[in-house]
């Protein structure tokens, strides 16, 4: 039987396996997928465990986006452009990394007809994922990207790959702006909450990278004050059918039930 993981730390709140698993199911295909809660010390035996064929593929979630690339021997240009790498999978013997998540958030904008083009956007963190999303932005047309972080100099990294963002104080917010974007892990518990004051923002789009839970307070606050919300669980689905393609050579389908599925975990 195939085995896939996903590893990251916190791993918990992912809902890689059941959609997989869901996958594996419906198209008859023998295998497992599990998540994995681990550290960076742990990296050098799971690409091993890959090598070897113990492990059929991984994904990846945070924090270890970027600190898994040392130990892979090629990345995809998409990762290459991010420094960001979400799938692992073995090619012609070599350990390749790849990032699924620019079309992922792509298609999940795509899904709810918003359209970047023109659009100012604002985006909250500078984590592994945080590039996938600028690179998304600009690929369609951005008008202009901030971001801002709470340690500045990884903003400033950030910048060193997209020179044309513009970075701004963490709790300070832009003058104009039409989406909002959350790339921290801010919201992940119940009692965290984003220190930012919205309460003049309306008719804007807010959009949390997290998925569980369904609604942070970053996204209930918002529509408290007349915002469109949107949370990551259509990015989630559309990465992981993306993952699942390179996997497996074939695109599962994505039926509306599958968010419902996700939504009442």
């Amino acid at each position: 039987m195939k085995k896939y993981l996903v590893i990251g730390n916190p791993i918990e709140h992912s809902l890689s396996p059941k959609l997989h698993n869901y996958w594996f199911k419906k198209n008859n295909i023998i295998a497992q997928y599990e998540k994995r809660k681990l550290s960076e010390k742990d990296f050098q035996n799971i690409i091993d465990d890959l090598r070897h064929g113990k492990i059929s593929g991984i994904n990846v979630t945070v924090p270890f986006k970027r600190s898994i690339i040392p130990f892979l021997d090629d990345l995809s240009s998409e990762a290459k452009k991010t420094k960001s790498v979400n799938t692992i999978y073995k090619t012609e013997n070599k350990i390749r990394g790849h990032n699924t998540d620019i079309e992922g958030f792509t298609q999940s904008l795509e899904r709810i007809k918003f359209k970047v083009e023109g659009k100012n956007s604002f985006i909250l963190g500078a984590g592994g994922v945080t590039a996938s999303i600028i690179h998304a932005l600009n690929s369609l047309g951005a008008s202009k990207v901030v971001i801002s972080n709470r340690t500045r100099e990884k903003a400033e990294e950030l910048k060193k790959l997209f020179p044309k963002i513009e970075i701004l104080d963490w709790g300070k917010k832009p003058s104009e702006f039409d989406i909002v974007i959350n790339t921290t892990s801010i919201g992940l518990k119940d009692n965290e909450e984003i220190k930012l004051d919205f309460s003049k923002c309306e008719n804007k789009l807010f959009y949390d990278l997290i998925y569980n839970p369904f609604e942070t307070k970053f996204l209930s606050n918002a529509k408290k004050l007349k915002n469109k919300t949107e949370n990551g669980l259509g990015m989630f689905v559309y990465q992981a059918q993306k993952s699942f393609e390179i996997w497996n050579g074939f695109l599962p389908k994505v039926e509306e039930k599958i968010f419902s599925m996700l939504a009442n975990d």
